[in-house]
């Protein structure tokens, strides 16, 4: 109960300063908007990249089906398949609304079937290279098709051959599931072919922050701003030592284990408290899946709460006045936080500085609350990051038993 007491009792002093608000919620939320609108934070649904071609289909066949599909997994042109009149396609891609229109004319399909070259109506501004682009990928898509047919078709009159079809219905079962497996094949062939390039940091930004660049901005201020939100706690510990209360709690039942512990469980408490707050804002106003893992977080913002306040409590232990207490809060924030990538994505530094930033404690907490909700990861995610955040706690809280005096 004692220990409780002395806890309350600074959760109390630290309410009552108005700062302590500001440190704790205030300056990091605002902080959070600030880099995530920089890395652009709310930046709407991801856009097809693609070309957009206006398509219609006035025949209706199977063979017609099959060239929708193979057009609708293109990674060049996305079909827009709203306007059903010819005259509108053209004029939407003379305004530059569509890159090109294809339509599929009546007989088309029938054509194909009996092995004919049936030509497709393509409209297209020609002095436009996206529209050159559109169209040969449309005539790639029907070049498919007629490999297609002609696999299905050879497929069957092979089985033929053999005696494996007696009736006509035999057969054209047969050649619609060939035509549909060599469409398949097309559509997801065995060998692909991939441009990458290497050195580009560009490349890393889904990796640092996924689809929402407040994915690293939220833990990333969230790490910081927990050692900003100290001071008020370290600044009554070093005013009660001034002040001889420690002191005089000695002569009382209250034992030194007590008064420190007590301490702690006050900064325990109150970054424990700032911390959920914080990943309860990210989730319910970031859109940030803090909570899909519920354990992995709990267990994240476990250890970075017993580490921040066994670094409060070292702090407390060192400094001799409320300016020092100040002081020797902000020293740690801002040499821990850029180092441990609160500030820039540790993806688009050099690797050697990357291997420097995870001999510090917070580019675990940002890295582990970033495997969470940017690439939706778990607790077998997290462990390595616990366990040495949990190492650090341990060693700062044994410095700070062998540094503190009580006057």
């Amino acid at each position: 109960m004692r220990i409780l007491d002395i806890a309350i009792k600074d959760l109390r002093q630290v309410v009552r300063e108005r700062q302590s608000a500001f440190f704790l919620l205030i300056m990091p939320i605002l902080f959070t908007l600030l880099f995530g609108f920089a890395f652009g934070g709310f930046g709407g649904a991801e856009t097809d990249p693609r070309l957009p071609v206006g398509f219609l289909d006035q025949d209706g066949g199977a063979a017609a089906a099959h060239l929708t599909t193979l057009l609708s997994g293109s990674d060049v042109v996305r079909l827009v398949t709203e306007t059903k009149d010819t005259a509108e396609l053209e004029a939407q891609v003379k305004d530059g609304e569509l890159a090109a229109a294809v339509i599929i004319p009546a007989g088309y399909g029938g054509q194909m079937l009996t092995g004919e070259t049936a030509p497709l109506t393509v409209y297209v501004d020609p002095g436009s290279s996206a529209g050159i682009t559109a169209q040969g990928e449309a005539a790639a898509a029907a070049n498919r098709l007629g490999l297609a047919l002609q696999t299905a078709r050879v497929s069957m009159e092979t089985a033929v051959a053999h005696g494996q079809l007696a009736d006509d219905a035999a057969r054209r079962d047969y050649f619609e599931a060939g035509l549909a497996a060599a469409v398949s094949a097309w559509s997801e062939p065995p060998v692909q072919v991939r441009n990458t390039e290497t050195g580009s940091k560009t490349s890393d930004a889904e990796a640092a922050y996924g689809k929402n660049a407040f994915a690293h901005s939220s833990p990333g201020m969230m790490a910081q701003f927990a050692i900003a939100g100290l001071m008020g706690a370290v600044q009554i510990l070093v005013l009660e030592r001034k002040s001889g209360s420690l002191r005089r709690l000695l002569t009382t039942t209250v034992s030194r284990a007590h008064i420190f512990l007590g301490h702690y469980l006050a900064m325990f408490v109150m970054i424990f408290a700032q911390l959920f707050v914080l990943a309860l804002f990210g989730q319910l106003f970031l859109r940030l899946p803090y909570f899909d893992e519920p354990a992995a977080t709990m267990l994240l913002l476990f250890v970075t709460t017993l580490f921040t306040a066994s670094l409060g409590l070292l702090i407390g232990a060192l400094s001799k006045s409320e300016e020092q207490a100040i002081i020797f809060s902000l020293i740690p924030m801002f040499v821990l936080a850029p180092l441990g990538g609160a500030w820039v994505p540790l993806e688009f530094t050099p690797a050697s500085f990357q291997r420097i930033a995870y001999l510090t404690p917070l580019a675990w907490t940002v890295d582990g609350f970033k495997d969470i909700i940017a690439r939706g990861l778990g607790l077998e995610a997290v462990w390595v990051g616990a366990a040495v955040l949990l190492g650090y706690a341990i060693l700062l809280f044994g410095l700070a038993v062998w540094r503190f005096r009580f006057e």
